[in-house]
C-alpha cells in the first residue's frame, strides 16, 4: 500500500523527512508546502517535479493526502494537525506536539476520535543506541541520577532558526521534551516536582524568553534528573554533550568521542551521534577496591540523522498498516510536554513547581 504524503515545512526537519518519503516505496509525496523558498530548494534537491504550495490549507484540500507531515514552527502545530485530522488524514508531527499543553491534549484527543494515527517525532525513540542506553539504565537499581545536556553554539542560519523558535518556546521546552521523555522511560516513575532557572543572553530574542535554561526533576521513586539547554553564538562548546545515568549499582554514559568531528554543536548529526556506551560497576571488595572493570559497548548500528528520520517514517507506516494502538505514545508525548512547561513556569516564577 502506497500512501500519499503532504509535507508542510521544508527546512531542516522537513527536508530530512522529505528525503525519507522520497526514497521509501511505501510513500508518494503529493506536495511540498512552505511560505518561503525552502520548498523550491527542497524540490530541486529531490529532483524536481513535486507540486509546490504556499498555503497549507489550500494544499490540504487540493492534494488529497493520506498522511500530512508537519515540520513547521511549534506555534502552527495544533492548527495544522487539527485540520489534517478533520480531513481524515494520518499525521506525523515534529515535537513538540503543540505550543501549549491544552493544545497538545486537543490534538491527541482528536486523533483518537477520528481513529487516525498520530506519530510525534521523538527521534531518540527509534535510535538503537538510545534504546540500549535506556535498557542499561534499568539495570542500575534505584534511585537514578540522570545528567543530560545539549548546548548549541549556533551562528548564521541556525541562529536565525533558533531565534524564530524562541518566538514561541524556550530551549528547555523545545529541546527538553526529548530528554524528559528519556528520563521518564528510564525511571518508569511519576515526576513530583520540577525546579528550573534561565537566562536571557541576547537582545535579539523576545524580552519574555531566554536562550539558556537548566531544569531539575524529582521523581516519586527518589530519582532525580538534570537537563541543560542553551542556544546562540555565545554558548560554550565545552561539554556540550553530556549523557550520564548513575544508580546504586554503577553508571552508564554515552561517550561520543568523535561527535565534534561532525561539525559544530548545532549540527544535528552531532546531536544523535552515540558511538559507544561506557558501563561502570560499583562493586567493591573488603578494601573498597573495584572488583569489575569498566565495560564498553561499541554501537555497530549507528544510523545518521537522515536514517533515523527514515526509521520514524517506517514506524508511522507500520502503525497505519497494522493499526497499532498509539495511546501510550500520545500519552507520553503529552506528559513530557507537561513537565517541560512546568519547568518553563518554574523559570518565570523563580520557584519550584509541584506536578
Amino acid at each position: 500500500m502506497k500512501l500519499k504524503v503532504l509535507i508542510v515545512g521544508c527546512g531542516n526537519m522537513g527536508a530530512a523527512h522529505a528525503l525519507a518519503y522520497h526514497t521509501m516505496p511505501e510513500f508518494e509525496i503529493c506536495g511540498l508546502v512552505s511560505t518561503g523558498q525552502s520548498k523550491d530548494i527542497l524540490n530541486d534537491k529531490l529532483g524536481g517535479g513535486y507540486p509546490l504550495f504556499t498555503d497549507y490549507f489550500t494544499a490540504l484540500v487540493s492534494s488529497n493526502p493520506d498522511v500530512v507531515s508537519i515540520n513547521t514552527y511549534p506555534d502552527t502545530h495544533e492548527a495544522f494537525a487539527m485540520a489534517a485530522l478533520e480531513q481524515n488524514c494520518h499525521v506525523f508531527i515534529e515535537k513538540p506536539l503543540a505550543d501549549t499543553v491544552a493544545g497538545a491534549e486537543r490534538v491527541a484527543k482528536k486523533a483518537l476520535e477520528c481513529n487516525r494515527k498520530l506519530v510525534v517525532g521523538y527521534i531518540l525513540r527509534v535510535h538503537p543506541s538510545w534504546q540500549q542506553f535506556i535498557a542499561q539504565a534499568h539495570l542500575l537499581g534505584k534511585p537514578l541520577v540522570m545528567r543530560m545536556n545539549l548546548n548549541q553554539q549556533s551562528q548564521g542560519r541556525m541562529w536565525d532558526v533558533h531565534k524564530s523558535l524562541m518566538k514561541s518556546l524556550s530551549p528547555i521546552v523545545d529541546c527538553g521534551v526529548h530528554y524528559i521523555d528519556v528520563m521518564c522511560q528510564m525511571t518508569r516513575s511519576k515526576p513530583v516536582w520540577v525546579s528550573a532557572i534561565g537566562a536571557r543572553l541576547s537582545d535579539e530574542i523576545p524580552e519574555d524568553n531566554y536562550n539558556y535554561g537548566q531544569l531539575q526533576i524529582r521523581f516519586e521513586d527518589g530519582s532525580v534528573g538534570w537537563y541543560e539547554a542553551g542556544w546562540g553564538p555565545m554558548m560554550s562548546e565545552t561539554a556540550f554533550f553530556v549523557k550520564d545515568v548513575i544508580g546504586p549499582k554503577g553508571c552508564v554514559s554515552i561517550v561520543a568521542k568523535d561527535a565534534s568531528s561532525f561539525g559544530n554543536s548545532d549540527n544535528v548529526d552531532a546531536h544523535t551521534k552515540t558511538e559507544s556506551l561506557k558501563i561502570h560497576y560499583a562493586d567493591i571488595d573488603q578494601n573498597n577496591h573495584f572488583t569489575k572493570q569498566d565495560e564498553w559497548i561499541i554501537m555497530q548500528d549507528e544510523p545518521n540523522h537522515d536514517e533515523l528520520c527514515q526509521r520514524e517514517q517506517t514506524f508511522l507506516y507500520n502503525a497505519i498498516l497494522n493499526d497499532l494502538d498509539l495511546t501510550n505514545h500520545l500519552d507520553d508525548a503529552v506528559n513530557s510536554l507537561k513537565i517541560a512547561f512546568a519547568c518553563d513556569e518554574s523559570v518565570r516564577a523563580g520557584e519550584a513547581v509541584r506536578l
